[in-house]
């Protein structure tokens, strides 16, 4: 049985400044690792249990980086895992059909009594906040098999599972889409509750001060095990320039296979007009008790509107970073603007 990483607390300085600006954190950060993977403080109490979760042969996984396509990806494998079930995919939230592994960690105990505050006339909107905070590993350890898992843990955070048997489905996004949504996120959901710039944002997450970063070392540990049987390592842009193409690709992965049809059905219901209304896949339940901002989860699903944000310093400043990390590695961003310049 593997050591639990060593970690240290976020000193206390750059803690009274994140503080400020991340108002959904009350206690500070860690960092966990040789790596200094980032962390609420809760991730003290709730190690443990992640560490030494335990995989199933027949588990399916979607890791990724937040915002990388996380949850178009998850109802992607789920309906292909399960003969594609529309009715019950527009009956039951993603998030019980597909739960996420650690989301408790980012559930201080002082927002909950707020959002418990918040819906005090309605007690079902109350479990609800209750239920969020429960800790994934429980809610798992639970679940019959199959079980389908949304983590955004790196792989060396989840030790063992690439040999246990199980499918592990792993998107990787362009860093500067992924920013940009991410601040968008941090900004509408209250367990962040971001009140900065994202110029402020963009160097924090530039620095590995946003959670589940480093953000290239999450990436190169998935791409260094991308010909592992048990890995498809795939990329958020392929999946918006070739949905189709990429939709076969998972299928084979999962060992499914579906007629044209049928997958001319799933591609219009996994549809970006369709996915942003569809009340089981874009947190409706989270807007529904404050927890998120209406319009917060589910965005416009585009590649490119990055610079829409960056001010041109900015760009060069995100640039040089880029260039740097991808020197000693051979990962390529499929239609990315810019990329392939940066590199040559």
């Amino acid at each position: 049985m593997s050591s639990l990483p060593k970690y240290k607390l976020l000193d206390k300085k750059k803690t009274k400044e994140m503080l400020e600006k991340f108002t959904g954190e009350r206690t500070g950060w860690v960092q966990v690792g040789e790596k200094k993977w980032f962390f609420p403080h809760r991730y003290i109490e709730q190690q443990e249990n992640f560490h030494h979760f335990k995989a199933r042969v027949d588990d399916t996984w979607v890791i990724t980086y937040p915002r990388s396509g996380t949850t178009w990806t998850q109802e992607l494998v789920w309906l292909l895992s399960n003969n594609l079930d529309f009715d019950r995919a527009k009956k039951e939230y993603l998030a019980d059909r597909f739960p996420f592994l650690e989301f408790s960690m980012f559930n201080h105990p002082d927002v909950t009594k707020e959002l418990l505050k918040l819906n005090e006339n309605d007690p079902e909107k109350q479990e609800l906040c209750k239920k969020i905070a429960i800790p994934g590993y429980e809610v798992l350890n639970a679940m019959p098999s199959p079980r389908f898992i949304k983590s955004h843990f790196p792989l060396s955070l989840l030790p063992g599972i690439l040999d246990v048997g199980c499918k592990i489905i792993y998107v990787a996004r362009n860093p500067k889409d992924v920013a940009v949504s991410w601040y968008h996120l941090n900004q509408a959901i209250k367990t962040q509750g971001y009140k900065g710039n994202f110029e402020e944002f963009w160097n924090y997450f530039q620095d590995d001060l946003t959670p589940w970063s480093p953000y290239w070392e999450h990436l190169k540990e998935a791409w260094a095990q991308r010909h592992h049987p048990n890995l498809l390592f795939i990329f958020y842009e392929e999946m918006q320039q070739n949905f189709s193409q990429t939709a076969y690709k998972v299928a084979e992965f999962l060992g499914k296979s579906y007629s044209e049809k049928e997958m001319c059905k799933l591609s219009d219901y996994l549809n970006i007009k369709n996915f942003r209304n569809n009340p089981m896949v874009n947190s409706s339940q989270l807007r529904d008790c404050q927890i998120i901002a209406d319009g917060g989860f589910v965005r416009n699903g585009q590649s490119g509107v990055w610079s829409n944000t960056f001010t041109p310093q900015l760009e060069a400043k995100a640039d040089a970073w880029i260039k740097k990390n991808l020197q000693d590695t051979d990962l390529v961003f499929p239609y990315f603007n810019n990329i392939s310049q940066l590199i040559n």
